[in-house]
């Protein structure tokens, strides 16, 4: 039983500082792939670690599960402890568009391949592939089922994510690329809640204080979205009309309820699963077989009468 109990602690990864523990070393089989996502509590992220972790292990790899809570120094640290570890690939939801390429590139240049899932990054040469949820055509999705449920016109409100996340900008301007069209519809705020339930409650209690004629809210993710669906619950309001963006069961479960009126599902367990089998390709023959390096994977919409199709970002 000690040696059991030293072997995994070897191999464990401490979250709560970003690092791996020491000593971890090759075992038999292919090696071992080190998964890196934002948050362990979100479930868009645990989905997307989820689905990475269980088709590299059903390849035969070891895997390491590392969250970086977006914050590129902590990104910064696992790569350089994957590249201690020999890691044979880094499948990664990278931290900051700009900031994580210089922490890719340290492993590239260690002979560590990389392979991204979810947010991109505009620098191509860096990384092997990158797997996106197509986020504009997903964003037009969801605009024009907002645009439907107000009637073509009304006051709304926009939540954007993290500006540092090239995935918040090209969403707005997805929304915007259609509600625009509609000169009825007026967006009284629009307001950077940084992917966050508590902060998108906060603005939205404060903006429907200062302006209560609100008839609808639009948000960059569905985490954004709960918040703002709790602060008009807490408003004691049932007539403003929410959209979302990503597809997780709360949202789901949410829209089921007669709550969020719709949301766009990203096809992130896709991405994921896509990122380790060319992963797996390239380690066993030197080539992803991909034409180009960034592959987008289309997004769904999701309304009351499909949602219960849904769980866990696949359709059962």
């Amino acid at each position: 039983m000690k040696k059991v109990v030293v072997l995994a602690l070897v191999v464990m990864f401490v979250a709560t500082f970003g690092v791996f523990a020491a000593g971890a070393q090759e075992a038999a089989g292919p090696g071992l792939m080190v998964i890196i996502t934002p948050d362990k509590d979100n479930t868009f992220f645990t989905a997307e670690a989820d689905t990475a972790k269980t088709v590299a292990e059903s390849l035969g790899y070891r895997t390491l599960l590392a969250v970086h809570g977006d914050d590129p120094m902590k990104e910064s640290d696992i790569i350089d402890s994957a590249i201690s570890s020999k890691a044979v690939a880094i499948i990664i939801d990278v931290a900051n568009s700009d900031a994580s390429p210089n922490n890719l590139k340290r492993a590239k240049n260690a002979g560590i391949p990389v392979f991204l899932m979810d947010r991109e990054i505009n620098t191509t040469g860096i990384a092997e592939a990158q797997f996106i949820s197509n986020n504009f055509q997903g964003a037009t999705l969801g605009a024009e089922y907002f645009v439907e449920l107000m009637k073509e016109k009304g006051n709304y409100i926009e939540l954007v994510g993290k500006e540092s996340d090239t995935n918040a900008g090209v969403r707005s301007k997805g929304f915007h690329s259609i509600i625009d069209q509609y000169p009825d519809m007026k967006m009284v705020a629009r307001e950077t809640a940084n992917w966050d339930q508590n902060e998108a409650y906060a603005k939205v209690e404060s903006i429907l204080q200062s302006n209560p004629k609100v008839n609808g809210i639009i948000c960059g993710n569905d985490t954004m979205a709960l918040g703002a669906q709790a602060a008009i619950d807490s408003a004691g309001r049932s007539d403003i009309f929410v959209q979302g963006f990503d597809g997780n069961d709360d949202v789901l479960d949410s829209i089921m309820m007669g709550k969020i009126d719709g949301t766009s599902m990203q096809p992130n367990a896709l991405n994921a699963e896509m990122a380790v089998k060319t992963a797996d390709k390239f380690i066993k023959t030197g080539s992803t077989g991909l034409t180009e390096e960034k592959v987008l994977n289309g997004c769904f919409l999701i309304t009351p009468e499909n949602a219960s199709q849904w769980r866990g970002f696949t359709k059962k």
